[in-house]
């Protein structure tokens, strides 16, 4: 069962959880997760708890301020500066909070870019970046996805069932996602100079159906990396393939942390 923690930001409260199985080895970094555009700790599902027994090592996961169980984030997010940004902000509050010197993180879809700024920015505490269906540049693939979901939220009950996990807030998350990827800022938007300034070990996993954006993505990293990078494209998996091919996914990370 998870443990539940709640940590102040000058901006308000973050909330956060932390799995640690009982084979839990305290010499090695802990696993940090950062969630997609929409998500939240409960959209990871039982991904945590099972990446925990599986790799022997404590995970800790936290929604963003403005997501799930957080405050309400007391503004707009400037596009595309919010995916970077999130290193220097709550996630170093995150880490100081659980007095972590060294981690590894691991992110999914835009979640997946934020680990990569992170990795890039804290280059001594970061021991290993894992992406899932992670967005580095703006492809056209990824900007129809959001398009095609902006017309599916249009729909009420779609709101309702967020509203599930964001209360109040998913207007203001609906609005941070879809707004901030169509706007002008984003045309030409790339993390690639951030992914040569990584010195860490990289897995990058992705779909090859991913809706919200083709193997490129995945393949730019290991282009672009300086660092070893272990390219896993899944066939037939979407942009969630740790939820619909949980154990390929977990064996991956295994495979890529052991080693």
């Amino acid at each position: 069962m998870a443990e539940e923690f709640s940590i102040p930001t000058p901006r308000g409260q973050l909330f956060a959880s932390r799995w640690v199985p009982e084979t839990a080895n305290s010499t090695q970094p802990p696993i940090i997760l950062m969630h997609d555009s929409l998500g939240c700790i409960t959209l990871w599902r039982n991904f945590p708890e099972k990446l925990a027994k599986r790799t022997g090592r404590t995970v800790i996961a936290y929604d963003r301020l403005g997501f799930g169980r957080s405050d309400p984030h007391p503004g707009l997010l400037a596009p595309p500066d919010f995916i970077t940004d999130e290193a220097d902000g709550d996630f170093n509050i995150v880490i100081k909070h659980f007095d972590i010197a060294n981690f590894v993180v691991l992110g999914h879809s835009v979640g997946g870019g934020m680990g990569i700024g992170i990795a890039a920015t804290t280059p001594i505490q970061c021991k290993g970046l894992i992406s899932i269906s992670a967005q580095t540049f703006a492809e056209e693939k990824t900007i129809e996805g959001v398009r095609t979901a902006q017309k599916t939220f249009a729909e009420p009950e779609q709101i309702e069932r967020l509203t599930k996990y964001h209360g109040d807030k998913v207007e203001w998350i609906l609005g941070a996602w879809i707004e901030n990827w169509l706007s002008p800022a984003f045309e030409g938007w790339s993390l690639t100079p951030l992914i040569g300034a990584i010195i860490c070990p990289i897995l990058a996993i992705h779909g090859e159906d991913d809706e919200y954006g083709s193997p490129a993505h995945a393949e730019r990293i290991k282009q672009r990396a300086t660092t070893p990078v272990t390219l896993s494209v899944l066939q037939g998996e979407g942009h969630v393939p740790h939820k619909t091919s949980t154990q390929e996914v977990l064996a991956s990370i295994e495979n890529f942390l052991s080693s």
